[in-house]
């Protein structure tokens, strides 16, 4: 009988531990070093936020693991021998598989920062770091503010966080606005707009330079890279983006380049050797999507593809059209399709913007074509259903426009504005 070990339990790792334990009777082995018991990454900011506690974030009964006969092993992983297929523990015992899969996911970046390690800085990617956090920034009077480096969606999860409990907060974001490496400027600025508007004191085109501690080695402020300026703080959080953590897959035969490099079968150069979720990297990227992608779906369904292939029914994985979703605040952001932040060659968008600033829809289409390619929208929430439908039966943008209201399952929001958005959209045409 096939011996199955997993190394990490995120959603990757424990979709496909589930999926294999479904197709078959083989022995599973999930070994984590994080936490004893998978959790939702992604609720971790409202057990800070006191929405929930951290119990509630696991999906499954602690006794589940045990009924499905799913082993879970609380350790470290330091190397990985495929000649002999055994992996090395940091507790120094050792364990042998028969296939091995990487779902280690990702850590979060650090660019060498002077004092980018000492105590008070942190990620708000891992358990460790919401257990930080707890105690470095329990209150406002503990912690007198915080800043907070790189602007991605871990970053203003952070500083919605940190505003809950009325701690003020310094977001230092490189780029001239807000995302704007992903979204169309309207968007990005309509986001400036609202972080400021919670008294986020957001600055862009803004670097770190360095992090400076006290005499007991805790964070004492942060100086600017532009100006020089000297912020005193108690916490730092590094939230420019995250990378594959796959450390100690280095001194193994398995070929990595950025993650674990992967065909479409999430296959290693090494057979018996899988990798998954955002610790693996396509050889050559799926369509427009990145070679890694460190996004909570793909996981789960490269998680559901690897159980059919380790269980005989070898299939290719296939992530279908590109979606996502995300909170700025109080403001709700859906994607479906591809809108870049600038259209590319034969690609125009048109921008809707409500007058009370929280709401907009960017819709991308093939200007020779009239092929509708994507939508993002904020403040108003769309069926992914009906966009995947669109996009698969290559639906022209006329149509999504004249049928948007079919794709909404926010209530109130057609009986407002399903015209208003139309006859922007048909005075565009007739401008153009």
């Amino acid at each position: 009988m096939d011996n199955i070990v997993i190394i990490g339990n995120g959603i990757s790792g424990v979709t496909l531990a589930r999926h294999i334990r479904k197709l078959s009777d083989k022995k599973i082995t999930i070994i984590s070093a994080e936490t004893n018991y998978f959790f939702s990454r992604t609720a971790l900011m409202y057990v800070y936020m006191g929405h929930m506690k951290f119990e509630h974030t696991q999906p499954y009964e602690d006794w589940f693991w045990k009924k499905n006969r799913i082993e879970l092993l609380n350790a470290f992983v330091e190397e990985i021998n495929t000649d002999n297929k055994s992996l090395k523990l940091a507790n120094g015992s050792n364990i042998n598989y028969d296939k091995l899969v990487i779902a280690t996911g990702s850590k979060p970046n650090k660019f060498g920062w002077p004092g980018q390690d000492i105590n008070g800085v942190m990620g708000m990617y891992h358990k460790q770091d919401l257990d930080n956090l707890e105690k470095h920034a329990p209150n406002k009077d503990v912690c007198k503010r915080a800043v907070i480096v790189g602007g991605g969606l871990i970053g203003i999860e952070l500083a919605e966080m940190l505003n809950s409990r009325s701690i003020p907060v310094t977001f230092l974001v490189r780029e001239s606005s807000f995302w704007n490496g992903v979204l169309p400027e309207g968007e990005s600025q309509m986001i400036n707009k609202h972080i400021k508007n919670h008294h986020i004191d957001l600055r862009l085109s803004t670097n770190l330079k360095e992090i400076k501690s006290n005499e007991n080695g805790k964070v004492k402020s942060v100086i600017i890279e532009e100006t020089g300026e000297e912020i005193a703080c108690n916490v730092v959080g590094l939230t420019a983006g995250v990378s594959p953590n796959i450390d100690f897959v280095k001194s193994s035969k398995i070929e990595i380049r950025r993650g674990v490099k992967i065909n479409r079968y999430l296959e290693t150069n090494i057979p018996d050797v899988y990798a998954i979720g955002d610790c693996a990297e396509q050889h050559e990227a799926i369509g427009n999507r990145r070679p890694i992608e460190a996004v909570w779906y793909t996981g789960r369904m490269m998680g559901e593809t690897l159980a059919q292939t380790i269980c005989g029914n070898r299939i290719a994985y296939q992530p279908g059209h590109w979606f996502n979703s995300a909170k700025f605040l109080d403001l709700e952001y859906q994607t479906y399709g591809w809108v870049f932040a600038k259209p590319r060659e034969h690609e125009a968008h048109f921008h809707w913007k409500h007058n009370d600033d929280t709401k907009c829809i960017t819709v991308a289409f093939n200007k020779d074509t009239n092929e509708f390619i994507g939508i993002n929208t904020f403040g108003i929430r769309m069926r992914h259903e009906t966009f995947d439908t669109w996009l698969t039966e290559k639906r022209d943008v006329d149509y999504v426009m004249n049928h948007l209201s079919e794709a909404n399952f926010d209530p109130e929001f057609y009986s407002h504005y399903e015209a208003e958005i139309l006859s922007a959209y048909n005075k565009q045409l007739q401008t153009a």
